[in-house]
């Protein structure tokens, strides 16, 4: 195992253990889009834990060194990207600005908080990648203003193909500590989900918006 696998795994690892992410194939989630998901991830708990908050900040620095050389700035993506943006920026000591999902409505009608100069540098912070939409846009407006993102860095990537796509249409590269294919490898060969269950994550993966439709489901 090289070390990118080792620190997916170990990731994977962290993010059940803490419950950050939740695996739940007889009981789905529902996400915010109305899809069903057996899968829910919440990486704002792994703030509430020192071990995987420090190990966390380091592997994002870490990419952000190996993957992307030289940066200027920081930018996390509002809400949960902020916090590990900013432990990001105080490790590499870096400035640090984010990027709201709209403009404040009052005082300045803001959408980018912070200080920045015209041709900076910058690495995005996400914490989860799903169809990356919305990490785009944030992207999108940080490259408005004139900055020069030279990609982005999350903690865990659902892997699915409509990201994939989003991210090469927008030619912005994009790095994730884990992702679910480590994450189903690690679940299985420490019996956390059943053998069949791999395969029904798997499905689900492959056509997200269509699963709950397709798949059986009980519970």
């Amino acid at each position: 195992m090289d070390n990118k696998s080792e620190i997916e795994i170990k990731v994977a690892e962290f993010l059940l253990q803490i419950k950050a992410i939740k695996l739940q194939p007889a009981n789905p989630f529902t996400w915010a889009s109305g899809w069903k998901s057996p899968i829910y991830c919440d990486n704002r708990i792994s703030l509430s834990h020192p071990q995987v908050r420090t190990f966390i900040r380091q592997k994002l620095v870490q990419v952000i060194q190996e993957e992307f050389g030289s940066v200027d700035v920081i930018a996390g993506v509002a809400t949960a990207g902020i916090p590990q943006g900013v432990l990001v920026a105080q490790e590499l000591g870096l400035p640090f600005i984010y990027v709201r999902s709209k403009a404040k409505d009052h005082g300045t009608g803001s959408l980018i908080e912070g200080e920045y100069v015209d041709g900076q540098r910058v690495v995005v912070i996400e914490d989860l990648i799903s169809t990356g939409k919305s990490s785009l846009q944030a992207v999108s407006a940080l490259k408005e203003v004139g900055l020069s993102v030279v990609g982005l860095a999350a903690i865990f990537s659902y892997g699915l193909e409509e990201a994939t796509q989003n991210f090469a249409e927008a030619k912005c590269r994009f790095e994730t500590l884990s992702n679910f294919s480590a994450l189903l490898r690690y679940a299985a060969e420490h019996s956390i989900i059943a053998p069949n269950d791999v395969e029904m994550l798997n499905k689900w993966r492959l056509n997200p918006s269509k699963w709950h439709k397709e798949e059986p489901v009980n519970g």
